[in-house]
């Protein structure tokens, strides 16, 4: 404990910490398949309880691609295509996920094989529309991250983050808000986390009026399938988890989006 406290607070005074815990967690529920995972839905939730007790660095390390543990793409379960979805849900949701990002190299291409240290990565799965789809959605998130202060000034406190819904285990899909410092701006981050289209998915907001899709990690460009989700969706009144209004979003199947409030 305190790794990244001060050491006038009775830390080590470390910048970082990493979040172990959370790593472990999130691959064991993708690592399982779809059909079971609402079994698993605390997986995801509970690295709340404790998110904002350091400094925490979420660490997909060259640790958990080495020594017969498969690369990420490997562990998602499915066919191809379905690994491929899976592992765009699984960035989709580390970048909208409090904390600092660590991704090990290869990932962003989607390789197959462990990384190797004595062997080029596989730098030609780049021709192959899927992979290349994965690498620019990695450069999206991160511009995405970068340009968006909700995504990351709130990393390290309590006021940065907010519960959406955290209780739809059955239909095992999750949503939550991103504040930026002073709450002055915002932004929804909601996945499925099964192949099963949702065409009604009920999120509560914050605020009424019109949210801008401005990420979804099943567009055909990153190599999805492309169900069609309107860019600008109005919400509807009523009372849904203490909220006063609604987005009724059509929710692809293994997928994230991402949903800001649009100006005016």
């Amino acid at each position: 404990p305190k790794v990244s406290h001060g050491t006038d607070r009775g830390g080590l005074g470390f910048d970082r910490k990493w979040n172990m815990g959370w790593m472990n967690d999130t691959l064991s529920f993708f690592e399982q398949d779809p059909v079971h995972r609402r079994h698993h839905y605390d997986q995801l939730t509970f690295s709340l309880v404790y998110a904002h007790s350091e400094r925490f660095v979420l660490p997909f390390s060259h640790d958990e691609v080495v020594h017969g543990k498969r690369s990420l793409l490997s562990k998602m379960p499915g066919s191809d295509e379905d690994r491929l979805a899976n592992l765009r849900t699984l960035f989709g949701y580390l970048w909208g996920h409090p904390g600092k990002k660590l991704l090990f190299v290869g990932g962003e291409i989607g390789q197959w094989v462990e990384w190797n240290a004595d062997a080029s990565l596989d730098w030609p799965l780049l021709d192959v529309p899927h992979h290349a789809g994965l690498r620019l959605l990695i450069g999206d998130l991160n511009r995405l991250h970068r340009d968006r202060p909700a995504l990351h000034e709130g990393d390290f406190g309590s006021e940065g983050f907010e519960w959406l819904d955290c209780w739809d285990a059955e239909r095992t899909t999750i949503s939550f808000l991103r504040w930026s410092a002073g709450r002055t701006t915002s932004m929804v981050v909601v996945a499925n986390l099964t192949p099963v289209h949702r065409s009604d998915q009920r999120i509560p907001v914050p605020f009424p009026g019109t949210w801008r899709v401005v990420l979804n990690t099943d567009a055909p460009v990153y190599g999805g399938r492309g169900a069609i989700v309107p860019p600008e969706i109005s919400t509807t009144p009523g009372e849904l988890h203490g909220r006063g209004q609604f987005l009724e979003v059509p929710l692809p199947g293994l997928s994230v989006l991402y949903l800001e409030r649009a100006a005016g």
